[in-house]
């Protein structure tokens, strides 16, 4: 089973070159993040054209995640329990084929002097003890997306620049590692130990075609879905591509039963 991460910052942006990517790429799931529209509007059918069933949880102008699979799938939530008060559309959570897909968009928290950090650091403690509860359902879960967090130094071409950003601060990545504690696997750095690898590159200042990136999307995994892992790796040539989203996809291969 392929299941793919991917923050498209606009559906409507990228509407031209998603289609003819998942033809050739073919994914059994994927997840979008920032689809930046209201559920209402999301192009439905033309995802549906391709053999996907569809789930949105939108939000207009910003945020919004979605989720396609080819298989069948019963939704579980659009909301991060926790914060009744919590109107950001940034989560979604499936069941499919016996495995919890969580599609998550983390909050930048940026700049760190505000109530932005201040709710990035809630919505981590939320999203913390959601998923420690589900670890003692004992089942497969798959949890994934745009994390916005650095989690190691190998992880941002300029850690030295990052010191003072909501992505690389100590308490954020701490709350992160809480997740591996648990018992979550980082799928990616379990394939590429010791690999620089990044998921985003801003659109500013060369970053792209100088490698200026940095490492906040991630796939993790409970312990039974991470026996059945196969591979997990990030589609970079997209990035070259017509009208690019500054994220890349993050893949995964894993046994599907």
């Amino acid at each position: 089973m392929k299941i793919v991460s991917f923050n498209i910052n606009g559906i409507r942006a990228r509407l031209e070159t998603l289609v003819p990517w998942l033809k050739k790429t073919t994914p059994d799931i994927v997840v979008f993040q920032e689809i930046k529209i209201q559920s209402e509007s999301f192009p439905e059918n033309v995802f549906m054209d391709l053999g996907y069933n569809i789930a949105i949880n939108g939000q207009k102008s910003f945020n919004g995640v979605a989720i396609l699979s080819k298989l069948p799938f019963d939704v579980i939530s659009k909301k991060l329990p926790g914060d009744e008060q919590d109107e950001q559309a940034r989560f979604l959570e499936v069941v499919c084929s016996g495995k919890r897909i969580i599609c998550i968009y983390l909050p930048n928290g940026n700049p760190k002097d505000t109530e932005k950090f201040s709710y990035k650091l809630n919505w981590m403690d939320r999203l913390n003890r959601y998923c420690h509860d589900l670890l003692e359902l004992e089942e497969e879960i798959i949890l994934l997306g745009d994390f916005n967090v650095i989690p190691q130094a190998i992880d941002c071409k300029f850690p030295e620049l990052w010191l003072d950003d909501a992505l690389y601060d100590d308490n954020v990545r701490s709350k992160f590692n809480y997740l591996l504690n648990s018992g979550f696997l980082d799928a990616l750095r379990n394939c590429n130990p010791s690999k620089e690898i990044y998921t985003q590159w801003d659109y500013r200042n060369n970053a792209w075609e100088t490698n200026n990136g940095v490492r906040i999307d991630h796939v993790l995994l409970s312990p039974l879905a991470a026996d059945k892992l196969n591979d997990c790796w990030v589609e970079q040539d997209i990035r070259e591509g017509d009208k690019p989203s500054d994220h890349v996809p993050i893949w995964i291969t894993i046994d599907e039963n």
